[in-house]
C-alpha cells in the first residue's frame, strides 16, 4: 500500500470519527432528562400574574450549554377554552427542534397545529432569564409541550445593542 493511499485512509478515519463524535455531542451528550421535581411547576401567565397548571405525564429534557434547550411535554385536564379564557397568549410561537429520542415533543406537528389554530400558545414565565420566556402550547386533547424563546428584547440584546425602551435593564454583569 501506498503513503497517499494510508494518508487517505486516515484522513476519511479521522473525518468519521469527527463526525461520530460532533453528532453524538449535538443531540446526546449535553442535553439531560429531567424529572419533575427538577422541572417544577409549569406556570401559565395571566393578566393578574401567575398560576399553575395542573400537569400530568411531565417529561422534559435541558442543557447548560443554551438557555434555549428546554423542552417539555405534559398532559393537562384543564380545557382549552379555560386556559385561553384567563391566559396570556404567546404571539408568533416557533416551537424548537427536539433531539429525535426525545419523540414526545414534534416540533414540526405543534408548529403546524398552532398555525392551524388547533393548538393555542400562552406565556409561561417571562424573562426567565434575561431575553428568555418559556411558552407553553396546549392542544385540545389536553397535551401540552413546553419550551424556551427568545423574546423581543433578548432578539435586540443579544445581538449586541442596548436595551430598547419598554426592556427591563439588564442584569449586572451581563453587558
Amino acid at each position: 500500500m501506498n503513503s497517499a493511499r494510508l494518508a487517505l485512509i486516515g484522513i476519511l478515519g479521522t473525518a468519521a470519527v469527527a463526525g461520530v463524535g460532533m453528532y453524538y455531542l449535538q443531540v446526546y451528550a449535553y442535553y439531560e432528562e429531567l424529572t419533575p421535581e427538577q422541572v417544577g411547576p409549569i406556570l401559565l401567565a395571566t393578566p393578574t400574574g401567575a398560576e399553575t397548571l395542573a400537569v400530568s405525564d411531565l417529561r422534559a429534557i435541558d442543557s447548560d450549554s443554551s438557555p434555549i434547550r428546554f423542552r417539555a411535554c405534559f398532559t393537562t385536564e384543564e380545557p382549552l377554552d379555560a386556559l385561553t379564557a384567563r391566559a396570556t397568549p404567546y404571539e408568533g410561537a416557533a416551537p424548537r427542534i427536539a433531539p429525535d429520542w426525545f419523540d414526545c415533543f414534534d416540533a414540526e406537528a405543534i408548529g403546524e397545529a398552532l398555525e392551524a389554530g388547533e393548538a393555542q400558545a400562552f406565556l409561561s414565565v417571562p424573562d426567565l432569564r434575561y431575553g428568555i420566556d418559556r411558552v407553553i402550547a396546549v392542544l385540545p386533547d389536553g397535551r401540552g409541550f413546553a419550551w424556551h424563546e427568545i423574546n423581543a428584547c433578548g432578539e435586540v440584546v443579544f445581538d449586541g445593542d442596548p436595551p430598547p425602551e419598554g426592556c427591563p435593564p439588564l442584569p449586572e454583569g451581563a453587558e
